[in-house]
């Protein structure tokens, strides 16, 4: 057994705790509390959450974290930042791909040019071909005959272009009713379905509890932006999941409490993790810099229907 591992194991005991009756305070796996007392922190998720974990499990004894870290920071492991190759490799990509798409802009001001050199060819040759046909026809017609077809054909278009313009007009008119009546059944609507509204009702140390209010369904999403450990329970303790969500395996978490009045939520690494409630991210009432654990309560008020 450790120093530290003594110590915290001393605290415990002198406050008359058992390890289940820790972990059911800290929400840490009795194996992880077992491996901080005996100092085999290599059984830890990561170095962050052996971190993480000792400074749990000191708060939970009454011992200041930060005296036990400066005291024994040659016996805990410290934390790495393991992301950086991840970001250089994200650089690397956003690099070629601006080559990429500089050659494409390069290339493409010509292909428009030769496109419009070709397409004005085409038009001046259809216009003289056209011309031609005009002028052969004018003078194998007899001229007294090609006069009286000719008006009758301009009083025909004539007709056409009027009955034309009528129907053009009167189908403004019915698309711009049709357009009003939509706009005012979608107006309607807005207002029969108000937007659902989520906000804090009460904050008290890590722990926060939010109303939801004008919505008729009840979704929890946890998304990991890096590595956390969460716990996604009801409000009768029943756990629908728990574990660790990370870019490399499972990276986020979703739950329907649709048939649940209350969704509550431990999160482990709150600085990276996004809360999303129906697809609608919520901020942290409580700063993950001032508290990396964090215990959300969402209590869901449900809409009486008449």
């Amino acid at each position: 057994m450790s120093e530290l591992g003594n110590r915290l194991k001393e605290a415990r005991l002198a406050k008359g705790l058992s390890l289940e009756e820790l972990q059911e305070m800290t929400k840490i796996q009795t194996r992880y509390l077992v491996g901080i007392e005996e100092g085999n922190f290599s059984m830890m998720p990561g170095k962050f959450y052996a971190r993480a974990f000792i400074k749990q499990y000191a708060e939970a004894v009454d011992l200041p974290p930060e005296d036990l870290f400066e005291e024994y920071k040659s016996e805990i492991p410290s934390s790495g930042n393991e992301e950086i190759p991840e970001k250089l490799s994200r650089v690397t990509s956003r690099q070629t791909m601006s080559e990429g798409g500089s050659k494409v802009m390069d290339i493409l001001p010509k292909v428009l040019i030769t496109l419009l050199v070709v397409g004005v060819i085409a038009l001046a040759w259809y216009l003289i071909q056209n011309r031609g046909s005009d002028d052969s026809a004018a003078d194998t017609t007899n001229d007294q005959t090609g006069a009286k077809y000719e008006e009758s054909a301009t009083l025909k278009d004539a007709e056409k272009v009027k009955k034309t313009d009528e129907n053009a007009t009167d189908q403004k008119v019915a698309d711009t009713d049709a357009d009003k009546e939509q706009a005012a059944e979608e107006e309607e609507k807005e207002k029969e379905t108000p937007k659902q509204e989520i906000k804090v009702a009460e904050t008290s140390g890590s722990s926060t509890v939010y109303e939801l209010k004008n919505a008729d369904k009840f979704s929890v999403k946890l998304v990991s932006t890096g590595q956390t450990w969460v716990n996604m329970q009801n409000g009768k303790g029943y756990s629908f999941y728990q574990g660790i969500l990370d870019k490399a395996g499972e990276d986020s978490k979703t739950v329907d409490y649709s048939k649940e009045t209350e969704a509550v939520l431990v999160i482990g690494n709150s600085s990276q993790t996004d809360v999303y409630v129906n697809d609608e991210k919520i901020d942290f009432a409580v700063s993950p810099s001032d508290s990396v654990r964090q215990d959300i309560t969402i209590k869901y008020v449900k809409e009486e229907k008449e």
